[in-house]
């Protein structure tokens, strides 16, 4: 009885967590503007404070010039981003890493070059430049829209998974990366994904095709994100990215699916199809 009281008491706190995460965002996706710009940047910053984390239980990172880097990444976005500025911010970051690095080895006869770059640079590269261009995105014409139908095909798909894969779950999908994955939860995370992107379409009344293209992004590349955060908490030993968010650990692991996605999109609508 003891068990199944805590267990609905579980449950409860992460869907009530689970759903101001989606009011927030949806809140802040329909203002628009500052509004959604400030939430991208405190979501991708705070990310990118527990991707440091996790990385810092290995080897030393210089979490300050990672969060300069994406502090302006995200500011010239604000302003409209070109791409020499990002290039020119990424390069500048790995010399002042490297600078860092060869203050260190002379006061303390060591230094971690190698990892402190790649891992400094890999947090702004994995997480802050996909949400830079999730601001981008949601100031294209139908920006608003493509937005809300990733983070429903993102949300279906992440809730389907789970329950197709507890329930029916028999093949392992990546069984040394993230043991709980199976092959039927991802088939049915995908179908979910793909479904909630026809619903967007028939309710609008316009043709499904680019919203099955938002749903397949989320359905693979959105589950292969998940599987990508796990691996680098797998590496680091930890279990959650933190515990910002009550039951679901940090933002990261709330998000992890998100930013490859909302990258994938933006490149479809934002670049190729523009």
């Amino acid at each position: 009885m003891a068990q199944s009281n805590e267990a609905m008491k579980e449950l409860l706190v992460r869907g009530g967590a689970g759903a101001a995460v989606v009011a927030v965002v949806l809140g802040a996706l329909y203002a628009g503007g500052m509004t959604w710009t400030v939430l991208v940047s405190v979501l991708a910053l705070v990310s990118l404070g527990e991707f440091y984390s996790m990385l810092s239980r290995k080897f030393k990172v210089s979490r300050g010039v990672g969060f300069i880097a994406g502090v302006l990444i995200l500011f010239t976005a604000s302003e409209g981003i070109h791409p020499i500025s990002l290039v020119l911010t990424l390069s500048i970051t790995a010399f002042v890493i490297l600078f860092v690095e060869i203050l260190r080895r002379q006061i303390k006869g060591e230094s971690f070059a190698i990892w402190n770059m790649g891992g400094t640079l890999g947090g702004i590269l994995y997480i802050v430049i996909p949400w830079t261009f999730m601001i981008l995105l949601r100031r294209l014409p139908s920006g608003a829209i493509l937005l809300f139908t990733m983070f429903l095909c993102t949300w279906s798909c992440d809730v389907a998974a789970y329950i197709i894969g507890s329930k029916w779950g028999r093949i392992r999908l990546c069984e040394n990366v993230s043991p709980k994955k199976t092959w039927e939860g991802f088939l049915g995370g995908l179908s979910a994904a793909l479904l909630a992107g026809v619903a967007v379409a028939f309710i609008l009344e316009t043709p499904p095709l680019p919203f099955l293209f938002v749903g397949l992004i989320c359905g693979v590349a959105g589950q292969i994100g998940d599987l990508a955060e796990s691996v680098i908490k797998r590496e680091t030993g930890v279990k959650d990215s933190g515990s910002v968010i009550p039951g679901h650990g940090g933002v990261l692991d709330r998000f992890d699916s998100i930013l490859v996605s909302g990258l994938l999109v933006y490149v479809l609508f934002g670049v190729i199809l523009r």
